[in-house]
């Protein structure tokens, strides 16, 4: 018995020492995937720039050149920020658009709000219910501003309240902005160029979304771009710069995008149409869609892009403590899981081109799975070395691959952002932002890691997979 004990303690360490380097590949491969990622980025942004160089926004004014464009926005308990969310939008610099606001039977102020705040009157208006929806109560107009329409409909989630917009819209593109977001008065343009370039081919694209914590907002317009002041907010700023401007850009680059931001997104609406509107039973509503029209636009032998554009930016508001947070990142991550879940019979099929065989196993393996093997694996690690299992050499090779590579990518992006589009003009700004991207790696990044694994666990354990709901706290004056 003492011999069979011995052979399966032997056993154990043995499997525990392979775990180890097993996790350690896994970072090697990880760092290679996103080096070809920001390496791609580079490639996308620089041809992107240079297509700019050779023609301007200007052009793009004439109605007959811009297509008409509907911004849906679905609204539910949003009253410290629809009025200024959409103030800013009506004075968008595009030639022709609506705004559609779908409110989505607030129990607040939202409609009071709306109503109050641009003198809006009762009307009947003809629904057509192309995609069904749950009840509409009544439409709200202003003759005097004419692109504005509000929708007072029943209670039922924001996918609902966004097919409700699409059956509201008259133009044939549609704009999903979230009610707590800003957009910079050219970014319509910017995100429609692509289209307006090859309308035929690209039927999706998506810009990039920004913190507006700490910068100065008033009536409805982005004043001034200041770096928030509270670290979390800072840390935020980091990491959607590295997620938007070389994991979104580098994907974009080999037609393989997944994730187009619900926050700032435009489609082509007979496409979402014809693939059947968003679906009501996923807590991330924006990358299912997008996984879908990759679907029916593959399974229909049409050609297409979906893209995602650099410069267009949309600012929104940031969670400002941990608990928000934490709900905001759970959800996002359950929702991944999700998608990937209802779309697995795409994984590795060659029908699908690079979208089956690259860019979904890449959400999977790196994306969903890559918390996990980092939660564990800093543990196992770390216990391997400190019972003698690991030497002081592997244990070091995998602190550089698990927070000195992070470092590198996030100053990477940070950096790029700054020769590019520079939005935080000081060189103070670069200089902080720097630091968080050294900072995150050391924190931060494990507590979203462990967030996101614990979403994975409600995936497959819990029946109880409703939306976190992330509470706003209203546009700041840039005085925090």
């Amino acid at each position: 018995m003492i011999k069979a004990l011995g052979l399966s303690l032997y056993n154990l360490v043995n499997f525990i020492y392979l775990f180890n380097y097993l996790v350690l590949g896994y970072y090697v491969a990880v760092s290679l995937i996103y080096l070809a990622l920001l390496l791609l980025a580079v490639w996308h942004i620089v041809l992107h720039l240079l297509r700019l160089s050779y023609g301007t926004y200007q052009e793009m004014m004439h109605s007959s050149v811009a297509p008409p464009i509907s911004v849906v926005i679905a609204a539910y308990n949003e009253e410290s920020t629809i009025v200024d969310s959409i103030k800013s939008l009506l004075l968008l610099n595009y030639p022709d658009f609506e705004v559609v606001v779908a409110n989505d039977g607030s129990t607040d102020a939202t409609l009071r709000n709306l109503i109050d705040g641009f003198n809006l009157k009762k009307t009947n208006i003809v629904y057509r219910a192309h995609l069904t929806t749950a009840r509409v109560n009544a439409f709200y107009v202003n003759p005097d501003e004419p692109r504005l329409i509000v929708v007072d409909k029943a209670h039922a989630g924001k996918a609902d309240s966004l097919n409700v917009g699409i059956n509201v819209s008259r133009a044939p593109y549609f704009c999903s902005v979230d009610a707590d977001s800003i957009l910079e008065r050219d970014a319509l343009l910017r995100l429609m160029r692509p289209i307006v370039e090859d309308p035929e081919l690209v039927r999706a694209t998506g810009g990039i979304v920004r913190i507006v914590n700490g910068s100065v907002v008033k009536n409805g317009r982005l004043v001034e771009v200041r770096l928030p002041k509270d670290s979390l907010s800072r840390l935020q700023v980091v990491e959607y710069i590295r997620s938007f401007l070389f994991g979104r850009a580098g994907l974009s680059a080999l037609n393989s995008l997944l994730i187009i931001s619900g926050t700032f997104s435009m489609f082509h609406k007979r496409t979402v149409q014809a693939a059947g509107g968003y679906l009501l039973n996923t807590v991330t509503e924006d990358m299912e869609l997008v996984v879908r029209l990759h679907k029916h636009l593959r399974e229909t032998g049409q050609k297409y892009k979906i893209n995602f554009v650099p410069d267009p930016i949309c600012w929104t508001e940031a969670p400002k403590d941990l608990d928000m947070l934490k709900r905001q990142r759970r959800r996002w991550h359950l929702g991944l899981a999700e998608s990937i879940y209802a779309y697995r019979k795409m994984l590795f099929n060659p029908a699908y081109g690079i979208v089956g065989w690259f860019a979904l196993p890449y959400q999977l393996f790196v994306e969903l799975l890559g918390p996990v093997v980092e939660v564990v694996g800093y543990f196992v690690v770390t216990v391997s070395f400190l019972l003698g299992i690991i030497n002081f050499e592997f244990f070091m090779l995998f602190l550089v691959m698990a927070i000195l590579v992070g470092i590198f990518f996030s100053t990477g992006a940070i950096l790029l952002e700054e020769m590019t589009y520079r939005r935080y003009p000081k060189i103070k700004d670069l200089f902080i932002l720097l630091a968080f991207g050294v900072i995150e790696n050391f924190g931060y990044r494990q507590l979203l890691s462990l967030w996101r694994a614990q979403a994975i666990f409600k995936f497959f354990f819990s029946k109880d997979k409703k939306w976190e709901v992330v509470e706003k706290r209203g546009f700041a004056s840039g005085v925090e």
